[in-house]
């Protein structure tokens, strides 16, 4: 039982609803610990950053990928990494080693190469075919580039995601959230494009990554305690948590979970 347990409801949630994808940017064993024992309930995926998994032991991340699925959380490299593999043709390298260090997503993206829509197909229908979790991700890490898109190309490359077989579709917003995505330059929501994408797309196979505390409260507070929200920094797990029970300020009396 939690403290306080009278204070608050227990959310109504269906499978695949509410996810919280943490971003891990090299937290430690100790660290990863006592983070999962304080808030594993709260956190679904833990994406191991860009590349940063690479310059790492193996018997490392090894262990850390077991942490991680013993409390029930998937571990994934980040899409940056599988990027790479593309580049230098090693896809079916990348995916057998994902497989041995316990990684149980994959995510493909083009945020920073160019994949034809041909190739990104193919890559979803390969992951799955090995067993994997697929996290798509739309966007671009480049301001500029990212900018190029209009917001029926977003609707367009996520529907074309979903119906290749992609799991959930990450929509990009970097570790920042600002000037990318569905955010301004100075991290405020572009509701307009927002509005565009949720009446076109299955907002349930979306996770928006939210790194910044107001973009967290305004999703929320849009589409719902069980909204799905990523990029959240591992200090912040539990202040997410509490905004999407209404146990904070942001969203006391605001939220129907």
């Amino acid at each position: 039982m939690n403290a306080f347990d009278f204070l608050t409801v227990k959310k109504k949630i269906k499978p695949g609803e509410g996810l919280t994808m943490m971003l891990d940017k090299g937290l430690g064993l100790v660290s990863v610990i006592d983070l999962l024992e304080l808030s594993s309930d709260y956190v679904d995926l833990a994406k191991f950053g860009w590349g940063t998994s690479a310059i790492h032991e193996r018997e490392l991340i090894k262990e850390k990928t077991d942490i991680y699925q013993s409390y029930d959380v998937i571990p994934y490299p980040g899409g940056t990494l599988l990027e790479v593999a593309y580049l230098q043709n090693k896809i079916d390298e990348f995916l057998e080693e994902a497989q041995i260090l316990g990684f149980g997503a994959i995510e493909i993206s083009d945020g920073t190469v160019d994949i034809t829509p041909d190739d990104r197909e193919n890559l979803i229908w390969k992951v799955k075919e090995e067993g994997f979790m697929v996290i798509t991700e739309v966007g671009k890490k480049d301001p500029i580039k990212d900018s190029q898109y209009t917001t029926e190309d977003r609707v367009n490359l996520i529907n074309h995601d979903i119906n290749a077989g992609a799991d959930h579709v990450l929509i990009e917003a970097r570790e920042g959230g600002k000037g990318i995505g569905i955010y301004d330059q100075n991290g405020k929501v572009k509701e307009n494009d927002l509005n565009i994408l949720i009446e076109n797309i299955d907002i349930n196979k979306i996770i928006w990554e939210a790194p910044q505390k107001d973009q967290q409260a305004y999703l929320i507070l849009k589409l719902g305690a069980n909204v799905n929200l990523g990029n959240i920094p591992p200090e912040e797990v539990t202040a997410l948590e509490t905004m999407r029970q209404g146990l904070r300020g942001d969203t006391l009396g605001k939220v129907n979970i």
